[in-house]
């Protein structure tokens, strides 16, 4: 699989610090936007970029990410502009993870072995396909595989250790993506007082890096989860300052 990702989590390794691990809707709030947003984020030290894909439905999003999905919806944005952006940043940005963030449905409907051979010609190192279960994810993954192209399996609050160690079970050069809270995504001004514990508990399992995300919106609260992963997740507090007007910042 990809080296990207892998290097990534042992750079920051080296550094003694957590991976940065940012997400974006791409299309919001235009494709030109969002494309150099996501060019100030790398510069500014993201290791790995998710380019979050607009859906009618994104049921694991809080509202400010489901705004931005509707937005870029608006503009017709789709997902073969979001793989042609993936391969502009591949241009630019030859060592930075890229991550596809959807939804199956958009996947599926593609055709999967035209969807994989796409994600693998731009250079996209992995795929995180939010509403797709441990069962049923082989048939992705059997067209994924062959094209070197990883996948990111998401940890519910929830999901029991032996689950968490069957979820990286036959994954390579790619991370457990830990979410940190029941509920949708979206900045918080607290984290839960279990999650370092719970963070401990799948690191002690895991042979894959962990990077924990839903509700980092400080780079205070990126420092302590990332004394107990290996990298940190913030997408709704990058957007939020898009919807602003701003560049995109941790604060």
């Amino acid at each position: 699989m990809s080296r990207r990702i892998t290097e990534s989590f042992a750079k920051a390794k080296r550094e003694g610090r957590g991976a940065f691990v940012a997400y974006l809707t791409i299309g919001y709030p235009t494709l030109e936007a969002s494309e150099r947003a996501a060019d100030e984020i790398i510069a500014g030290g993201a290791d790995i970029l998710e380019l979050g894909v607009p859906f009618s439905d994104p049921f694991a999003d809080g509202g400010v990410i489901r705004a931005a999905a509707y937005e870029a919806l608006k503009r017709g944005v789709t997902l073969d502009e979001v793989i042609a952006l993936a391969k502009r940043l591949r241009a630019k940005h030859p060592e930075t993870g890229l991550v596809l963030f959807s939804y199956y449905n958009l996947v599926f409907s593609k055709g999967l072995a035209a969807f994989a051979d796409a994600v693998a010609d731009v250079g996209i190192d992995a795929v995180l396909a939010v509403d797709l279960p441990l069962e049923e994810r082989e048939e992705l993954l059997a067209v994924l595989r062959p094209r070197d192209v990883g996948y990111v399996p998401l940890i519910a609050p929830n999901t029991p250790l032996e689950r968490v160690k069957a979820s990286e079970e036959g994954l390579e050069g790619t991370f457990l993506y830990i979410i940190t809270v029941k509920g949708t995504t979206g900045a918080r001004t607290e984290l839960p007082p279990d999650l370092t514990d719970r963070l401990d508990a799948i690191r002690s399992v895991a042979r894959l890096p962990v990077a924990a995300g839903f509700g980092i919106s400080t780079r205070a609260q990126a420092d302590v989860v990332s004394r107990h992963a290996d990298g940190f997740v913030v997408g709704s507090a990058l957007v939020k300052c898009l919807s602003e007007g701003r560049s995109p910042c941790l604060n």
